[in-house]
């Protein structure tokens, strides 16, 4: 059976680190940290992550502020509280929660983010200083995996690694980190997609596996090397079921070490938008 890469104790860890930070700054005469999250909608896996990121903070001993605005919202008006938090001195950080309605352009609400506060790492001028190795905010759900594999010792220097999915938030970002001459990076990487013609050739060939295509149980026992660590990113509801990109089952006895479906990188993700915050506070010190 291979070693399940637990999210939950790894998040665990990690919210007691960054617990043992705050009450440092706040014994030092210090501020808490301010997160932010402006949620759009009534959208149920949003409006659950959200609840999930203010219990954090309160865990952890953040000041959290939720700014919930209807799903006809207009986007200047979206804008102007984008433009309230940027110029509020007491927010360290903030998100904008993801998907927004149809009717609002994502990419100008993402321009409208100050990147000193960006704490999810999707501004063009952070995905930038990361892409450069500069000091940045890295993507919240790239952060929680390189998290993960810290916490579980995973190798990843001179590894052959393939990430299926190549979108901003966790595909391409991932790929630049895994390949960067960082701990846990220094791999050779392959970003593929659902469309790569041989895929399958590509992912049994990987000694790390992530994949974050978004499509139920696309990854299967056929696409995997024996001994191969797996990180599943896909979070899909299927008959009322959290599912993920891959098929679990089909590949338990063949993998060394995966991240499972609820219970893995959704909660580290979390964990990547904690220390972003952190490490903003520290910034505006």
């Amino acid at each position: 059976m291979a070693l399940i890469l637990s999210g939950r104790d790894a998040a665990v860890s990690f919210k007691n680190k960054i617990k043992a930070k705050v009450q440092k700054r706040i014994d030092d005469g210090k501020n808490a940290p301010h997160l932010a999250a402006i949620l759009v909608g009534d959208n149920p896996a949003s409006s659950a992550y959200v609840r999930g990121k203010v219990r954090d903070c309160k865990e952890v001993g953040f000041k959290s502020t939720l700014i919930h605005l209807k799903d006809d919202v207009r986007e200047e008006e979206l804008i102007q509280n984008i433009q309230r938090l940027n110029s509020n001195t007491e927010i360290d950080g903030y998100i904008v929660q993801l998907p927004l309605p149809d009717g609002i352009n994502e990419k100008e609400i993402l321009l409208s983010i100050d990147p000193m506060k960006d704490v999810d790492g999707f501004h063009p001028e952070n995905l930038g200083r990361m892409a450069l190795g500069l000091e940045t905010f890295i993507p919240a759900t790239p952060y929680g995996i390189l998290l993960l594999l810290e916490y579980y010792g995973i190798e990843t220097t001179g590894k052959n690694a393939v990430v299926v999915g190549r979108s901003h938030i966790v595909g391409s970002p991932m790929s630049i980190l895994l390949s960067s001459n960082i701990e846990f990076g220094n791999a050779t990487v392959t970003l593929a997609h659902s469309r790569t013609k041989n895929l399958k050739e590509l992912t049994k060939n990987a000694d790390i596996l992530i994949a974050a295509v978004g499509k139920h149980f696309f990854i299967d026992k056929n696409f995997i090397k024996d001994g191969a660590v797996v990180i599943d990113v896909g979070i899909n509801r299927v008959s009322g079921k959290l599912h993920g990109d891959v098929d679990f089952d089909s590949v338990k006895n063949i993998v060394s070490a995966i991240s499972p479906v609820p219970g893995g990188v959704g909660l580290m993700t979390r964990v990547g938008l904690l220390m972003n915050t952190l490490q903003a506070s520290d910034g505006r010190d």
